[in-house]
């Protein structure tokens, strides 16, 4: 069997997005759960707590109120951060939604980028605006190799093609010669 260049080119079309997608779930991963085994960080007050980082960042974001709302209660807003993190990155990982692991990853990059972010110049020096942006890749696209998606993709054509040739098989009622 012989392998074209527009064999290759579609096969490596297929696997674009897998570092991408790898890597982003990796990271979200690990910021969840950094967050979630970080004592310091799930405190309301303290040096490292997620109040004292909302304190920090209140008069120098772009969206001061969004502060201001999650202070309100920070301890539940850095897990829900957290948890967020960790369930946009275990989507991303396994390829499961993708698409919507990818939009909840760019929303959390960014809410980042309009508060904790926003203050950074030059602004190309601020993570989530990169964060942000590497998301839409994997919205658009989904991960079509090495997913779960595309696993049950395939398993769905399978199913619906099996139904067309069962159904096929049958005859119509309507063409049916009279016996």
């Amino acid at each position: 069997m012989t392998t074209t260049s527009s064999d290759l080119r579609a096969r490596a079309a297929e696997f674009a997005l897998l570092p991408l997608r790898l890597f982003l779930g990796a990271t979200f991963v690990y910021a969840g759960l950094d967050k979630l085994t970080d004592a310091a960080f799930l405190s309301a007050t303290g040096d490292g707590s997620i109040g004292q980082q909302m304190e920090a960042v209140r008069d120098s974001a772009a969206l001061p109120g969004l502060v201001e709302l999650s202070s309100q209660s920070p301890v539940a807003f850095g897990i829900a951060i957290a948890l967020g993190e960790l369930a946009v990155g275990l989507g991303a990982l396994a390829g499961l939604l993708t698409r919507v692991a990818a939009l909840g990853g760019a929303l959390i990059s960014l809410s980042l980028w309009l508060t904790v972010s926003w203050p950074t110049t030059p602004y190309y020096y601020g993570n989530d605006l990169v964060y942000l942006m590497a998301w839409i890749p994997l919205i658009l696209a989904g991960a079509p190799a090495l997913s779960l998606d595309a696993l049950l993709h395939r398993r769905r054509g399978r199913r619906a093609s099996g139904a067309r040739r069962a159904g096929s098989a049958r005859p119509n009622p309507a063409t049916a010669s009279p016996s």
